[in-house]
């Protein structure tokens, strides 16, 4: 069968998000989809299969890290839909079937992709004893994002600080059920995005993820009413780094990304 490596929420190979991307005739055993996930070894590894026609949704997906399976994945799924669309195997609007309910994604003519998510319910809460010592940096601020992205949202002083985060990883996993979203505003307007962020999740086998679409369903609704706009676009500031545009519609948000095909090969077992 066939595997492919797709970097997302990156116009450009070797940047973004890397998710693997397996289509299937039907799911063969979580130990299967899980041990293909940690031979992968990245972030996600998505598995989808197309589903009966006239029903809700179009194909069934799931995400796994090299250590468990997932509720909510962005840029896995963002990978899915473009190997949908880029080898022709589904129309440019797609239905799935997940953990988080019907998520739909849509391929652009110029080229990127839209997703339509559930907005994280943000709950202000008081910043964990120990989380700043664990993180290296004084919140100013911390929200929980609720039981689907399952992250701690904190809110940094400034740009600077987000960037140059060194945390204690181990510590942090006493601090949220997946893990930790770190963001601040923009120090430059004009610098081609709103907000930046950086996403730890050790919880889940991933030190830090390089663009977490899921993250940006809690960061939009958290920054679209301080500047004042429904969208947004956000930097996660990784080594790999990669551009996410929000747009908050209410209990929905649009992440809208690029995704590039980097491996095309074959799964033998």
């Amino acid at each position: 069968m066939r595997i492919r490596i797709v970097d997302a929420f990156t116009d450009r190979p070797f940047a973004g998000n890397p998710a693997g991307v397996v289509l299937l005739d039907a799911f063969p055993s979580d130990d299967w989809l899980q041990q293909v996930a940690a031979e992968v070894n990245l972030s996600e590894t998505a598995f989808a299969h197309p589903l009966p026609a006239g029903g809700d949704a179009d194909w069934a997906l799931r995400w796994f890290t090299p250590a468990a399976e997932v509720n909510l994945c962005g840029h896995a799924t963002l990978a899915t839909a473009h190997v949908l669309s880029s080898t022709g195997t589904a129309d440019d609007t797609v239905r799935f079937s997940t953990r988080s309910g019907v998520l739909t994604t849509t391929a652009r003519g110029d080229g990127t992709y839209t997703l339509d998510f559930p907005t994280a319910p943000l709950t202000e809460v008081t910043i964990p004893a120990g989380l700043p010592e664990a993180l290296g940096a004084e919140p100013l601020a911390a929200y929980d994002t609720g039981p689907q992205v399952g992250d701690l949202l904190v809110e940094l002083a400034d740009e600077k600080t987000v960037r140059a985060l060194t945390p204690d990883l181990r510590a942090l996993v006493e601090h949220s059920k997946r893990g930790i979203i770190a963001t601040a505003q923009a120090q430059d307007p004009a610098g081609g995005y709103d907000f930046v962020s950086r996403c730890f999740f050790p919880q889940v086998g991933i030190d830090e993820d390089p663009v977490t679409g899921s993250a940006h369903t809690a960061l939009a609704p958290h920054w679209s009413p301080r500047l004042g706009r429904d969208e947004l676009t956000g930097l996660q500031a990784s080594a790999r780094s990669g551009l996410v545009r929000t747009a908050l519609q209410g209990d929905r948000t649009l992440l809208t990304g690029s995704a590039v095909t980097v491996i095309d090969g074959e799964l033998l077992t």
